[in-house]
């Protein structure tokens, strides 16, 4: 039935206007709900693209946060080098503190600092009156078991005379044969007594252990010296051996190969500006120090004119097997970790850490002999958290490492 027969129908008990209002009605509350069925699909549609867009623009911003804004260097380039110069000290070849042995008053020193002395040479007397005493009062003990054994022996001999015409029992001859013993044996501790305090006294004059130089002098007429085993040692002297020198080099690992025993070492001094001295690399420790990654390295240097100085600061050039390429990068770019010395650079705006080899370290800067290049934006001051893979951004480049 369509609607035009609808609405000339007839519906018992109503009339036909009021029909087709409801109908109307019908019509228009259907018509309004798709319309709010439509507003509500299109309001959830917006709701859902700005939530994504919310998200997208959170997500970016997380994104932005966790890249790490960092400050490269490049490092700059060595010339390549066939030696390595290295900061060392000079030392006496022997260098002896001179104690006293025997306690009491400095009377007279006779070699003050600078002092050219001879192996056996008189340095000081010390009176020691009660060392004196007791070195006689030994003597007198010694005397007398001595006169005592002579005594014993004598009386040993006569018993033993005697015996053999049995004017005399064995039980006596043996008892004097006895004493005679013990007294011998007396006497050679009474013997051992005196030459001990013969030794005592004997240390009341100090000599030179050495052929060396005075260089310390730490006592004057009149002092109070103290000695025993009891009371900490009184250093009177010190003396150096000069005419050989020793340097003592810190050869870092990466230059070990230079450090050979027997190979020449050449010095240089700042008093001496146009003169260079030859030494000799007489040993090595043999053993890498696991806190400096360094080879301990002596080197000796004749010194018989006496143009070198102890405890003068030399710089040792040591020759190397080999030309070896480096750069040089500030020391606050390093990264100590566990798995050795590394270094931050910047590769497609994601920080990666390299391992490197120090060469010198030269305070502020370091020689780095391997992991780097010219090219490498090197990450300054990085961060101790910095891992591998980090995303970063460079927020300002340097030249490079001017230092």
């Amino acid at each position: 039935m369509d609607d035009k027969e609808i609405t000339n129908a007839e519906i018992p008990g109503c009339p036909a206007g009021e029909v087709r209002g409801r109908r109307r009605t019908m019509r228009f509350l259907g018509a309004a709900g798709v319309t709010m069925f439509i507003l509500l699909v299109v309001v959830i549609l917006l709701g859902i693209r700005a939530r994504e867009r919310a998200e997208s623009k959170l997500r970016q911003n997380m994104n932005e946060a966790a890249v790490q804004e960092v400050m490269i260097i490049h490092p700059k380039q060595n010339p390549p080098i066939d030696e390595v110069v290295l900061p060392g000290a000079t030392q006496p070849y022997i260098n002896s503190p001179v104690y006293a042995r025997a306690s009491g008053y400095l009377v007279k020193w006779y070699h003050d600092i600078g002092s050219r002395v001879k192996k056996g040479d008189l340095l000081a007397v010390i009176d020691a009156p009660e060392l004196d005493k007791q070195l006689a009062q030994a003597q007198a003990d010694l005397d007398t078991s001595k006169a005592n054994a002579n005594l014993a022996k004598i009386t040993a001999d006569r018993w033993q005379g005697l015996v053999k015409t049995r004017s005399v029992s064995k039980q006596s001859t043996d008892q004097a044969v006895d004493n005679q013993k013990a007294s011998d044996s007396t006497v050679n501790s009474y013997a051992a007594n005196q030459s001990h305090y013969a030794d005592l006294v004997g240390f009341e004059k100090i000599y030179a252990p050495f052929d060396g130089v005075i260089t310390m002098r730490n006592t004057d007429n009149g002092w109070l010296i103290a000695a025993g085993q009891n009371t900490p040692g009184q250093e009177l002297f010190q003396i150096g051996q000069i005419s050989t020198l020793r340097v003592f080099v810190a050869v870092p690992e990466v230059y070990s190969r230079a450090a050979r025993v027997g190979s020449k070492a050449t010095l240089t001094l700042d008093e001496y500006p146009n003169q260079t001295f030859q030494g000799t690399i007489t040993r090595t420790s043999s053993s890498i120090d696991m806190a400096s990654r360094t080879l301990n390295t002596e080197v000796d240097i004749d010194n018989s004119k006496g143009l070198l100085l102890p405890g003068a600061y030399v710089r040792v050039h040591l020759a190397l097997p080999g030309q070896i390429d480096s750069v040089i990068i500030p020391s606050d770019t390093l990264l100590f970790r566990t798995q050795g010395l590394q270094v931050g650079v910047v590769r497609d705006n994601v920080a990666q850490l390299v391992p490197v080899t120090i060469g010198i370290d030269y305070g502020e800067t370091v020689q780095v002999t391997s992991g780097l290049s010219a090219s490498d934006e090197v990450i300054e001051n990085p961060s101790d958290s910095l891992v591998s893979g980090t995303p970063v951004r460079i927020t300002r480049g340097a030249p490079g490492a001017d230092q």
